[in-house]
């Protein structure tokens, strides 16, 4: 176990009682590793743990699978580059993607900001995408299905839903909205990625791939055995980004508006404000709320903002107060199962402390 925490700026609570608050959480969790971060302000303190014992890595340098918490990346780049007037909300997919090429009335009425807030009317993954994976649902399930053929589907869906009327999570929509960004700069997605977030933000130790040998954390299934590396085929903007958890806390306090280095580049500083705005409403009387990439829920405290994410063996999540400097961030390597208290540990450390 290791706490490290970093200073310098005025906290609500200090960052002995935050290393307490802590690790008491992280006994409610089990995961060969684990690190759960918090930053107060630019104040950081990061608890790690596990049942295994630390490599020659600390474990908070290491670099965690995101998966699906991947999507506020893509969403904040989308954010910035409409903020440039590189391209707009409502600028229909296909139409960039492939320009003339006949599709269904439906998939014509597509737009960005549908593909990102998953109202674009298409499922969760392709039709055609199961057959492929489910002989290798535990070990590679994405990896034989490439970015072209993520395009051929989209450009051939058949929409159960017209575009804009229901919210449905699509894994499939924000893969088809990186492949579009690409095809509508004319820069692949990783490249896209890296010049608009990563490299602005500082985050060097953010990635889309697996890095060097012995950087990588490894993830487990629930028995302990350990998985191999995710391959997101082409579904790399939904669930491909890899980090640490300090890169984490980074990426979360250019969004909380309490952090000293707050991005000075205008169009960067408008998509960060973009990103914490409510756009939608969905459920029992539309109770829950989403922007353009978050998840938002009421707390005492005021509106949080969080996205949690899981791959073959590891999971993640990140959240954030906008406006009080408070973020979160989370890392575990064990496969979640239905009893698992991961994300609601993690939730808990951001709604229930002032």
């Amino acid at each position: 176990m290791t706490e490290v925490t970093a200073a310098p700026a005025t906290a609500p609570v200090s960052p002995a009682a935050t290393a307490r608050v802590l690790a008491e959480a992280a006994r409610a969790v089990d995961a060969p590793d684990l690190v759960l971060a918090v930053s107060r302000n630019g104040v950081r303190t990061v608890h790690t743990g596990g049942s295994t014992e630390p490599g020659p890595v600390p474990r908070e340098l290491m670099a965690y699978e995101l998966g699906s918490a991947s999507k506020p990346y893509a969403g904040l780049l989308l954010a910035r580059l409409v903020a440039q007037g590189r391209v707009r909300y409502e600028d229909r997919a296909a139409d960039l993607l492939a320009p003339g090429f006949p599709v269904h009335p439906a998939v014509r009425r597509i737009t960005l900001r549908h593909l990102l807030t998953h109202t674009s009317g298409l499922p969760g993954l392709p039709a055609d995408f199961y057959p492929q994976a489910v002989p290798r649902w535990s070990t590679d399930p994405y990896g034989g299905y490439p970015a072209d053929r993520v395009v051929r589907s989209f450009l051939r869906a058949r929409p159960r839903h017209r575009p804009g009327t229901r919210w449905r999570y699509s894994n499939f929509a924000v893969s088809v909205l990186g492949h579009t960004l690409a095809a509508a700069t004319g820069t692949p997605w990783e490249v896209l990625l890296h010049q608009q977030v990563l490299a602005p933000l500082g985050l060097d130790a953010t990635r889309v791939r697996p890095g060097p040998d012995g950087t990588d954390a490894v993830g487990h299934r629930r028995d302990g055995t350990p998985v191999p590396a995710l391959d997101t085929g082409g579904f790399t903007a939904a669930g491909a980004v890899r980090a640490t958890p300090l890169d984490l806390l980074t990426f979360l306090e250019a969004h909380t508006g309490g952090a000293a280095d707050s991005p000075t580049d205008s169009s960067l500083a408008a998509a960060l404000t973009e990103v914490t705005r409510p756009v939608l409403r969905r459920g029992l009387r539309h109770a829950h709320t989403h922007t353009l990439t978050w998840f938002q829920h009421p707390t005492p405290y005021g509106p949080v903002l969080f996205h949690a994410g899981a791959t073959l063996g590891q999971q993640a999540f990140l959240g954030f107060r906008p406006g009080t400097g408070l973020a979160v961030a989370a890392t575990a390597t064990r496969r979640v199962h239905r009893a698992d208290t991961f994300v609601a540990t993690a939730y808990g450390l951001l709604t229930e402390t002032p």
